[in-house]
């Protein structure tokens, strides 16, 4: 295939692994599928955060299960397509195991990049609001190295069901749809791009993290989207190198791979 038809694509919040929710393996399946289908033209795909649900890794020891995602993670990794894997709030621990056994790379902050002519501006998204006091203070934490390393100095059967009893409380179990984006002129993420563009012009901004599908204008002749998730929408992102589309995967069952 030739290059100019490869496609970039971009996902985020599947999730996986998620206590609050009873399709797990349901939902690790589909999104196999899609990586299975999306590897025949992709050029790049872009991870963009809590594809986990939750993350922790140890020095020697890294969490069960996700085997056939990390698999097909890697096999298109050695396929020669770009991996980019953004942290996301619930995966913020991914440290050095998956860029090296899988061969992605590892971002942990906004990523600028151009794709087909296009500057893309790409961030997972949490921390961006600047109002929400309250999660940039958990935040702060879970990026302190020194609360990092007390962490790592429990035993991983306590750890990890610390860190999955948090998760299970966290908004997924309270139901999350598309009534809660707020609109562009309160959204928290929108206004952070907007402030991008006073400085710095991108044709798209792409963001996870809300849980919502948004694709609207921003600025002059700049887009804004927000990828949804693969709770209530199984929605992801393709760029064709001359337009970008948000869309919704039809998973109709186990097939081969």
């Amino acid at each position: 295939m030739k290059n100019q038809e490869k496609k970039a694509y971009f996902v985020s919040d599947i999730h996986l692994g998620a206590p609050a929710l009873k399709n797990n393996k349901e939902r690790e399946l589909a999104f196999v599928s899609w990586l299975n289908e999306i590897k025949e033209d992709a050029s790049h795909l872009f991870l963009m955060g809590d594809i986990f649900d939750f993350w922790f890794e140890y020095k020697t020891v890294v969490p069960r299960g996700f085997t056939r995602t990390l698999g097909k993670i890697a096999e298109i990794a050695d396929s020669g397509v770009e991996v980019h894997f953004f942290t996301g709030n619930h995966d913020v621990w991914v440290f050095d195991y998956l860029p090296r056994e899988l061969g992605m790379t590892l971002h942990r902050d906004e990523y600028k990049t151009q794709l087909g002519g296009k500057k893309f501006y790409l961030h997972h998204g949490d921390g961006l609001d600047q109002s929400d006091k309250g999660y940039l203070f958990l935040k702060k934490m879970f990026t302190s190295k020194t609360l990092q390393w007390l962490f790592a100095r429990i035993h991983p059967n306590l750890s990890l069901s610390l860190g999955h009893r948090w998760s299970k409380h966290s908004r997924i179990s309270k139901g999350i749809s598309g009534e809660d984006f707020k609109g562009t002129s309160k959204e928290g993420m929108f206004i952070f791009a907007e402030s991008i563009l006073q400085r710095e012009k991108f044709d798209y901004f792409i963001f996870g993290h809300r849980h919502v599908m948004v694709d609207s204008p921003i600025g002059e002749s700049s887009r804004f989207i927000n990828l949804g998730d693969w709770i209530n929408y199984f929605s992801y992102g393709v760029f064709d190198g001359k337009e970008f589309k948000l869309k919704q995967y039809n998973y109709r069952g186990p097939r081969g791979h």
